[in-house]
């Protein structure tokens, strides 16, 4: 099998063709599936041709190739979306903090261990893109990787799924035998063949990628173009939005062509006739979503994938048009050499086959299995359903769900004195996400049970009102509110009994929310809820909404005027008007559940709309000469003069300026170079994370110089490793060492504030405009300039 005639450039046998056909010679040898697969159709209906197949010796230079990049991209991940640049805010020693783990007994180790942690997966990521001490640092960058990932759920998405899969993958392939610097010292392992499964099995990863997420967007919500309804907004459409409407963009690019793309693409990569026409698609989508979305180095990993469905030879021959005197210092050109690894034209048909060589086709086929099952996996992992199924991370669901938070009311009633209190939502919390999800709502109210009797409340029990509108339906409750979910059952085997069902039957509502939102002025928002019976709305009406009114929908419900002890039963069709400055309760009392609007107009930020106008009418005026009155000084500064000495800059002129400012950004147009070079420095500056710019530290005499040109993270890293090999020094010269790598101008302090403490307060919360922790009712949030900001309760 070390013959010379097992090279592909010497004889071009079936066995080393090309991966999916379109062989050079012609004839009968190539049947039709040869020219279409790459393969005959035999070769699958024996396990010993199966395996031969898979063992089909390929050129390993797109391997090689597609390793340097995904470790050069993993290096870029670890500051960026792992956390190196804020670890230090993350997993602060002595933080009272409640985490989510997938697996209970995972805890974060100390601060400096865990910036060791991350410098062995940094290494591991520079090793793997070199292709130095290969297997080693593969299992360094993902044993890490995969313990941060299952240490805290709220970090799930699909892509850094993806991440961890690759890195396993690439830890049992030979993607070391192209370009790597193992193969400068290993002469039989430089330049040698891979079997075709390394291939296979990463193109299978993508293709299910691909195929799968197209799947997911068969959805409703997507297919009629409620997922993304806002997206066709964005400059990257403008194109489109030439000849084509905002809704007609939105559906027939954003949601159409998702969805024809996701479906079609796994199958037009694989294919060379049409391998072209899908490089520029792809290429196009995956360069938008990096513009479009905050998705780290996910697009750019999508398109270093795009290579694996090339003839394999396409780097050995991209580099051999490089200039001779280049080519010594760049990887082979020459031809593979065999490998032991991969099966030749000639070996025998079962004999030259190896127990090795059958565990890989069989792990080959379990590994591809499992991944087509594992998105549909959701009826054993019941726990984890909400509105939609299981974890969001691993479905392969990007994109289809988005969701608007209204509202979430945190609740704490203590179990001896009986006495309630409220919380601000995320207290404790570094993340948004557990307010989706019934697994973290559990972890977090019994986390809460574990640190509130810190601050005197025995016994805890802990109620939820989480108020969301998924893909553009009614704000609805997620969960239960009357449930103290500190006792509440909950298995990931089985459903969650407190989950309040998302009400489907609502949906074609949308299309008439839609129509009534239309009909409205530039002045009036609007909130649509529906609520189950037996349960009760609280709300808050802020003094800045003086013209607030409820009209019902569907339904009927009983408005409750808190302050005036007065009761008003409104039936479909019916309306009232609501006083500002109070709460009120909308109880739903028929059967079905109701559906009612909030009407609102902010009459504060309308008062102010009208100044900012005469403002405006007043510069003009000034600066065609038509205004002969001399500006009063608190004036001057439309003017662009300074306001004089010992004269405040009057607040409504302060945001009228910045308001101009704002406007002026957007009617600049920036070329494509400008932008070319912010996404560079915004790369560049990944690994100097630093926060607001401020003016340096003073620094004691005996304290080194500034080092403006260090990154922060690596500084961090290096007083992180310091701290464990020869021990931590006095606080002092520790606090002075974090400014320095910080750059701050303030005294030292943890660089993440304690959370938010809970207070018992039993008295009606201000107008959620001014900040709350823990003593108000909840947090509240609405479209536009005001909004439904009161708080939900249970009847």
């Amino acid at each position: 099998q070390n013959t010379p005639a097992a090279s592909p450039r010497t004889t071009p046998s079936p066995d080393t063709s090309r991966p999916t056909g379109s062989p050079k010679s012609s004839g009968t040898d190539f049947g039709l599936a040869r020219r279409l697969l790459g393969f005959e159709l035999r070769d699958l209906t024996r396990w010993h041709r199966f395996v031969r197949l898979l063992h089909r010796p390929q050129d390993p230079a797109a391997l090689g190739a597609f390793r340097a990049a995904f470790g050069l991209l993993m290096a870029l991940d670890v500051p960026q979306e792992r956390g190196l640049g804020h670890l230090d805010q993350r997993y602060l020693d002595g933080l009272d903090v409640c985490r989510f783990p997938l697996l209970p007994f995972l805890q974060p180790l100390p601060l400096d261990w865990m910036y060791l942690l991350y410098t062995i997966m940094f290494l591991g990521a520079l090793g793997i893109m070199l292709g130095c001490c290969y297997r080693l640092s593969c299992v360094a960058f993902l044993c890490p990787y995969w313990y941060l990932l299952l240490l805290d759920k709220t970090s799930w998405n699909n892509h850094s799924y993806l991440y961890g899969l690759l890195g396993f993958q690439l830890a049992l392939l030979g993607a070391d035998r192209y370009g790597s610097v193992d193969g400068l010292f290993r002469p039989r392992k430089r330049n040698a063949h891979v079997p075709l499964w390394n291939y296979t099995l990463l193109r299978a990863q993508v293709f299910i990628v691909y195929f799968i997420a197209g799947l997911k967007k068969l959805d409703a919500d997507w297919v009629e173009g409620f997922s993304m309804g806002t997206l066709a907004r964005h400059w990257l459409f403008a194109p489109f939005r030439l000849v084509l409407s905002e809704e007609l963009t939105s559906r027939l690019v954003v949601h159409g062509g998702g969805l024809v793309l996701d479906l079609s693409a796994g199958f037009l990569l694989f294919f060379d006739a049409t391998r072209p026409l899908a490089l520029v698609f792809v290429t196009y989508f995956h360069c938008m979503n990096s513009q479009l979305f905050s998705i780290g180095m996910f697009s750019y990993t999508m398109l270093a994938t795009n290579g694996l469905f090339c003839h394999p030879e396409w780097p050995r021959r991209l580099l051999s048009r490089c200039p001779l005197w280049l080519q010594g210092w760049l990887p082979s050109t020459k031809p593979p050499q065999p490998s032991p690894d991969c099966h030749y034209r000639g070996s025998g048909a079962q004999g030259g086959l190896q127990l090795r060589q059958h565990l890989a086709a069989a792990f080959t086929i379990l590994y591809v299995l499992e991944q087509l099952f594992l998105p549909y996996s959701h009826f054993i992992t019941q726990g984890y359903n909400n509105w939609t199924n299981g974890l969001y991370g691993y479905s392969w669901d990007m994109m289809v769900h988005s969701r608007f938070h209204q509202h979430v009311k945190i609740t704490y009633r203590d179990g001896l004195t009986g006495e309630v209190g409220y919380l601000k939502p995320g207290a404790f919390t570094q993340s948004r996400r557990w307010r989706d999800h019934a697994d973290m709502l559990k972890q977090y109210s019994a986390c809460l049970s574990q640190l509130l009797p810190r601050y005197n409340v025995s016994q805890p029990q802990i109620y939820f009102d989480v108020w969301v509108s998924i893909n553009e339906r009614f704000q609805q409750r997620l969960v239960d509110p009357r449930v103290d979910l500190v006792r509440a059952p909950w298995s990931p085997w089985t459903p969650t009994p407190w989950l309040l069902p998302l009400l489907v039957d609502l949906s074609p509502w949308r299309q008439r929310l839609q129509e009534l939102e239309a009909q409205l002025d530039g002045h009036t928002d609007t909130v649509f809820i529906a609520d189950f019976p037996g349960l009760h709305l609280e709300n808050f009406v802020s003094e800045d909404l003086g013209n607030t009114s409820l009209r019902v929908l569907r339904g009927k419900v009983l408005v409750e005027l808190v302050e005036q002890q007065q009761n008003y039963s409104l039936q479909e069709g019916e309306g009232m008007q609501l006083p500002a400055g109070q709460y009120h309760k909308v109880h739903t009392v028929s059967p079905e559940p109701s559906c009612y609007m909030y009407l609102y107009v902010n009459t504060t930020a309308l008062e102010l709309e009208r100044n900012l106008t005469r403002l405006r009418e007043l510069r003009e005026r000034v600066r065609n000469g038509t205004e002969q009155s001399p500006l009063p000084p608190e004036l001057r500064p439309l003017l662009g003069e300074p306001p004089p000495t010992g004269v405040p800059l009057d607040p409504v002129v302060s945001l009228f300026l910045r308001r101009e400012q704002r406007e002026q950004r957007r009617e600049q147009e920036s070329s494509l170079a400008q932008r070319l070079r912010r996404f560079l420095r915004r790369k560049f500056f990944l690994f100097r994370r630093r926060s607001v710019p401020a003016p340096p530290v003073p620094l004691s005499p005996a304290a080194p110089p500034r080092c403006h040109c260090c990154p922060r993270s690596a500084l961090m890293t290096l007083i992180a490793l310091r701290n464990l090999a020869l021990g931590r020094p006095s606080p002092e010269r520790l606090a002075q060492e974090v400014a320095f790598a910080t750059g701050f101008s303030v005294p030292h302090r943890p660089p993440a504030p304690r959370p938010g403490h809970p207070r018992r307060s039993n008295k009606p919360n201000p107008p959620p405009a001014s900040p709350q922790i823990g003593g108000g009712r909840g947090e509240g949030r609405g479209r536009g300039r005001g909004g439904f900001q009161g708080s939900g309760a249970a009847s």
